[in-house]
C-alpha cells in the first residue's frame, strides 16, 4: 500500500471538534479568549450535552465543542476533518477507504454546516472526517437556518438532495463519479 497514491487530494485540515466537560466555560474561552464566533448550536435534545459551532474564518466552523463530557485527567478528542476539492474527491475517499477495508462510520450530509462527508476511523479509534462544502459565512454573518440543514444518510442521497445555495462544480453531472465506480468495482472483484 505505500506505494500507491489515493485517487483524491486533501486540501486542509479543516475543522476539529472537541468532547468539553463545561460547554459554556469552553465556548467562553474560544469566542472571549481567542475570538471565534458562534455559527450554531446544538441543544441537548439533539446532541446529548450540547453542541456549539465556532468560526475564526468564512467557513461555518474551524472548531466545534460537544458538551457533557466526562472530566479525565487529558483531552479527549471527537474527530477532526480533511476538506477535499469537489464532490467527486469525496466519492473517491469513500471507495479508497472501503478499497482498504477501512470501515466507514458515516456517509452523506449531517445538519449544521451542510457538508458532503465520509467518516472513518485511524488504527487507533480516532475520528476521522473527509469532506466537501462546509457552508461558508459571508461578511454580514449570516449562517444557513437550521430549518434548511437537510441530512442524508449517503452520499448518493446528499447529492441527489442538496441544500439550498449548495452548488456543485459546473463539471459535475450529479452522478457516481466514473472513477469511484472503478474503485468500487475493484474492491468487489
Amino acid at each position: 500500500m505505500a506505494d500507491t497514491v489515493p485517487a483524491f487530494q486533501l486540501r486542509k485540515i479543516g475543522h476539529v471538534v472537541l468532547n468539553v466537560t463545561d460547554l459554556d466555560a469552553a465556548v467562553r474561552f474560544y469566542t472571549e479568549v481567542l475570538g471565534m464566533q458562534v455559527s450554531d448550536r446544538y441543544p441537548d435534545t439533539m446532541v446529548p450535552g450540547g453542541m456549539v459551532f465556532l468560526r475564526c474564518n468564512t467557513d461555518h466552523h474551524g472548531v466545534a465543542l460537544v458538551g457533557g463530557a466526562p472530566t479525565i485527567d487529558r483531552s479527549s478528542l471527537n474527530h477532526f476533518a480533511f476538506e477535499v476539492g469537489s464532490p467527486d474527491d469525496v466519492f473517491r475517499a469513500r471507495a479508497w477507504l472501503r478499497e482498504r477495508g477501512v470501515p466507514i462510520v458515516f456517509e452523506g450530509r449531517r445538519r449544521a454546516g451542510c457538508q458532503l462527508a465520509v467518516e472513518f476511523r485511524d488504527p487507533d479509534g480516532n475520528n476521522l472526517e473527509i469532506y466537501w462544502g462546509i457552508d461558508q459565512v459571508g461578511t454580514s454573518g449570516y449562517v444557513r437556518p437550521p430549518g434548511e440543514w437537510r441530512q442524508a444518510r449517503t452520499l448518493e442521497e446528499a447529492v441527489a438532495n442538496p441544500v439550498v445555495d449548495q452548488r456543485m462544480p459546473t463539471d459535475w453531472n450529479r452522478s457516481r463519479p466514473a472513477d469511484a465506480d472503478r474503485l468500487e468495482s475493484k474492491r468487489t472483484e
